[in-house]
C-alpha cells in the first residue's frame, strides 16, 4: 500500500475501501491568489476522465478528509475526483494561514482550473455541502450540477466556535482530538452503530497527525465559518440533486426541505436507515441516486 503522502499511521488502515483508497492519493502543487508558494493539495485523481459526461468533484465535511468517501469513490462509474479543501484533511496547513470559506473557495477553484478546467458536478457532504454551494454561486460556469449530501448551509456553524480564544482554543481542539470524543461524534453520526469499526476511526482520525492540524482548525471555526449562505441559497440556478439520512441526528431532516424549496431546479431523495453520513452507511443506495442525476446532464 502506497502512503507515502499520509502520515505513517495509514499502514494500519485494514478495510479494503480504506486500503485502495489511500493507494490513490496524490498530492499537486497548486497556484492560488493566496500566496507566492504554490499549495501542496491532496486528492484522488479521477480514472478515465476522458467521459462524455461532467465528472464528480467530491468535497468532504468539516473536521475530515477524503477518507469520508472511501465506500462511495469504487461505486461511481462516473469519472470522480475527490479532493483535500485547503486547511483540511491531507492538504497542506502552513502555506494560507488565515483559514476562511474565501479562501478555501480560491484554493478550490485553482485547483479546479489547474488539474480539471471542465465543469464538473459537485457533491458536498455536511460542511462540504456548503463550500460546494459558495463555489456554485461564484464560479457557476465551473458547475454542471449539484449535489448535497447532509449539507451544511442552513445551519449554525460550529458550536466550538465562541471558545476560540487563548487558552479556551487550545482546550477545544485536545478535546475534540480525544478518541472518545470522536468516537461519539462518530456513532452521532451513524444510524448503524456497528459501522463505527475501529478502521473507521482510524480513517476519521488519520488527518490529526498532519502538521498545524489544531491552528487550521481554530482560524477556521474563528472566521465564522459558512454562517453568512443560508439568504443565498435561493440563487442556486445549476441542477440540485438533495441527498439526505432518513435518521440525521446532526442537523436533523428539516433542512432538506428547505434546501428543496429554496433551489428551483432541485430534487430531494431520502436514504433510509441512515444518519448524517449516507455516503458511508449506505453508499449503494446514495451511488444509485447520484449515477441518474449526472447522466441527465450529459
Amino acid at each position: 500500500m502506497a502512503v507515502s503522502v499520509l502520515p505513517a499511521a495509514a499502514t494500519g488502515l485494514s478495510d479494503p475501501t480504506s486500503i485502495q483508497l489511500a493507494a490513490r492519493v496524490q498530492v499537486a502543487p497548486i497556484a492560488t491568489p493566496l500566496g507566492e508558494v504554490a499549495i501542496p493539495t491532496a486528492h484522488v485523481p479521477a480514472e478515465n476522465d476522458q467521459a462524455s459526461q461532467p465528472p464528480m468533484l467530491l468535497i468532504h465535511g468539516f473536521d475530515s478528509s477524503l477518507f469520508e468517501f472511501r465506500r462511495l469513490l469504487p461505486l461511481l462509474t462516473t469519472p470522480t475526483w475527490a479532493v483535500d479543501l485547503l486547511g483540511f484533511g491531507f492538504s497542506d496547513r502552513a502555506l494560507c494561514p488565515k483559514l476562511s470559506p474565501g479562501a478555501i473557495k480560491l484554493h478550490l477553484h485553482s485547483f479546479w482550473q489547474q488539474l480539471i478546467d471542465r465543469p464538473v458536478v459537485l457533491v458536498g457532504a455536511s460542511m462540504g455541502g456548503a463550500a460546494a454551494i459558495d463555489f456554485a454561486l461564484t464560479y457557476p460556469e465551473a458547475v454542471a450540477g449539484l449535489v448535497l449530501i447532509d449539507a451544511a448551509g442552513f445551519a449554525a456553524g460550529p458550536a466550538m466556535g465562541n471558545l476560540m480564544v487563548p487558552p479556551l482554543d487550545s482546550w477545544a481542539t485536545a478535546f475534540l482530538r480525544n478518541p472518545r470524543v470522536r468516537r461519539s461524534i462518530s456513532r452521532q453520526a451513524y444510524f448503524d452503530k456497528t459501522l463505527v469499526t475501529p478502521d473507521a476511526e482510524l480513517c476519521a482520525a488519520l488527518h490529526l497527525d498532519c502538521p498545524r492540524w489544531k491552528e487550521a482548525l481554530i482560524a477556521f471555526t474563528k472566521s465564522g465559518g459558512y454562517n453568512f449562505l443560508s439568504a443565498k441559497i435561493d440563487q442556486i440556478s445549476c441542477p440540485t440533486l438533495i441527498v439526505w439520512g432518513e435518521q440525521d441526528k446532526i442537523l436533523g431532516t428539516k433542512d432538506a426541505h428547505r434546501f428543496e424549496a429554496a433551489i428551483a431546479a432541485s430534487k430531494l431523495v431520502w436514504i433510509p436507515q441512515c444518519g448524517h453520513v449516507p455516503h458511508l452507511e449506505n453508499p449503494q443506495a446514495t451511488a444509485a441516486a447520484l449515477l441518474p442525476f449526472v447522466e441527465q446532464l450529459t
